[in-house]
C-alpha cells in the first residue's frame, strides 16, 4: 500500500510528496492537470522491483502550495523545486520520469543537472524536436495560446459541469482519472494556478518559432513514450527526439493509447519503466 502524502518545505514552496520503498531513487513528475497519484500503478511497480519512488505534487497542483504570481511557475522554479527535494531527502542523484508538463520539467532538469542518472520523458519529446515539428504540432497545441488569456479559460471549462474539458481532455470519459481531475480543479484558485503553468511558459511572440535553441546535449540514457492517439501532441516531436540526444534513445509508441497512457495503459509504462532502468 502507498503511504499518504507528506508536507515538505522547501526553500520556495511547501509541496505534498509521496516518498516509499528502498533502492534507487526514482523521481516521478506529473503534469496538468494532475498530482502524484496518478503515478499508483508505477509507483507499486517500482516499489516491488526494489526502487524508492519519491513523486511530488508540483507546485499549483494537489495539496502543494499554490503560489498567487504567475512567474513562480515558470519551469525554472520546478527544476529548482525538484533539485532541493533530493537534497532534502537526502538523495544525490536520481533517475526521473515526467509526463506532460512534468516531462518538460524533466527535460530541463536533466540538462541544468548531473544528477539526473537517466530520463523517461512520457508524452512530451525533447523541447529542440517539438521546436522542429512545425505548424502540425502549433495546431495541436492551439490550447497553450489560448490558456494564455486571463479569465477565458477559467470561465469556458468548468462550464456545464466541465463539459468541455470531460470531452476535450477525455474524450467524454467519466473514470476515476476525469473525476479526480475535475474535483482538483473545481477547488478554489486551483484552475488559475494551472492555468499559470502555460502563462508562465508560453511566449506567443515565438510560438511559432523553429529557430534551434542550442540546448545542451544530454549523453544519460533516454526513453521516449507516446500514445498514437494524443489530441495535442503528435508522434514527430517525441520520435525525432533522438536527433538532439548524443546518448541512448529508446522510443516507445503506445498504439491505441490517449495523452493519459500512464494511467489508462499503465501495465504496459510500468514495464517499459523497469526494463529502462535495468537496462
Amino acid at each position: 500500500m502507498i503511504p499518504a502524502p507528506v508536507r515538505v518545505a522547501l526553500p520556495d514552496v511547501t509541496l505534498s510528496v509521496t516518498d516509499v520503498g528502498e533502492g534507487p531513487a526514482v523521481v516521478l513528475l506529473h503534469g496538468f492537470p494532475d498530482r502524484a497519484s496518478m503515478w499508483s500503478a508505477q509507483i507499486e511497480g517500482l516499489v516491488a522491483s526494489g526502487y524508492r519512488v519519491i513523486a511530488p505534487d508540483l507546485r499549483g497542483f494537489g495539496d502543494s502550495d499554490r503560489p498567487d504570481a504567475v512567474d513562480a511557475y515558470r519551469i525554472s522554479r520546478s527544476v529548482a523545486d525538484v533539485l532541493a527535494l533530493l537534497d532534502e531527502r537526502g538523495v544525490e542523484r536520481a533517475a526521473v520520469v515526467g509526463h506532460d508538463f512534468g516531462s518538460v520539467v524533466g527535460w530541463a532538469l536533466a540538462m541544468r543537472s548531473d544528477r539526473v542518472t537517466r530520463y523517461a520523458a512520457l508524452a512530451v519529446g525533447h523541447p529542440e524536436a517539438f521546436r522542429a515539428a512545425g505548424l502540425a504540432q502549433r495546431e495541436r497545441s492551439w490550447y497553450m495560446l489560448w490558456f494564455s488569456f486571463p479569465g477565458v479559460a477559467e470561465e469556458v471549462l468548468p462550464a456545464d459541469d466541465w463539459t468541455l474539458f470531460r470531452r476535450w481532455f477525455h474524450s467524454g470519459r467519466d473514470d476515476e482519472l476525469a473525476r479526480t481531475q475535475v474535483a482538483d480543479l473545481a477547488r478554489p484558485g486551483a484552475l488559475v494556478a494551472g492555468l499559470n503553468w502555460y502563462r508562465a511558459n508560453t511566449d506567443p511572440r515565438t510560438f511559432v518559432d523553429e529557430t534551434p535553441l542550442g540546448l545542451p546535449r544530454l549523453t544519460i540514457p533516454v526513453l521516449g513514450m507516446i500514445g498514437d492517439q494524443d489530441v495535442a501532441l503528435g508522434e514527430p516531436q517525441m520520435a525525432d527526439s533522438g536527433r538532439y540526444l548524443d546518448g541512448p534513445f529508446t522510443y516507445v509508441p503506445v498504439p491505441g493509447a490517449d495523452h493519459w497512457f500512464p494511467v489508462r495503459h499503465a501495465t504496459i509504462v510500468t514495464d517499459q519503466l523497469l526494463a529502462f532502468l535495468r537496462a
